[in-house]
């Protein structure tokens, strides 16, 4: 667990931990927009950041910018949307994608399922 910005207004490294636990050997970095646009223009050749890039190395990079302004477009708490993007990051790290439809609906039934587990929503649910 690396924070690379304040931790004020994040969910607890506790928090963090329990989400990943369901996948020992990934790293969480939580970083700001510089980092996030860096690693993203250097890795994918996309000069934004992102919410989340998970690396073969099991290290997964959540930008806490895009996250938190992508928690307040959806109407998701900030907590319920970190709690997906681990999922989401630690999914890839295992072999997952997304690139093919049915690929997609193959990680999406398990970041829903591992989500449940963990008390969160389905987080693809328009409410």
């Amino acid at each position: 667990m690396q924070f690379a910005v304040p931790r004020r207004g994040l969910p607890s490294a506790v928090s963090f931990r329990r989400w990943a636990a369901g996948f020992p050997g990934i790293t969480l970095r939580i970083v700001g927009a510089p980092e996030g646009r860096r690693l993203n223009r250097t890795y994918r050749k996309r000069n934004t950041a992102t919410n989340v890039l998970t690396f073969h190395t099991g290290d997964v990079v959540l930008c806490h910018p895009v996250i938190r302004k992508e928690a307040a477009q959806q109407g998701k708490s900030l907590r319920a949307h970190y709690a997906h993007l681990v999922v989401h990051g630690a999914l890839h790290s295992r072999g997952y994608d997304h690139e093919r439809k049915r690929d997609a609906a193959r990680m999406e039934r398990a970041e829903i399922r591992i989500l449940r587990r963990l008390g969160f929503r389905n987080p693809y649910a328009i409410e």
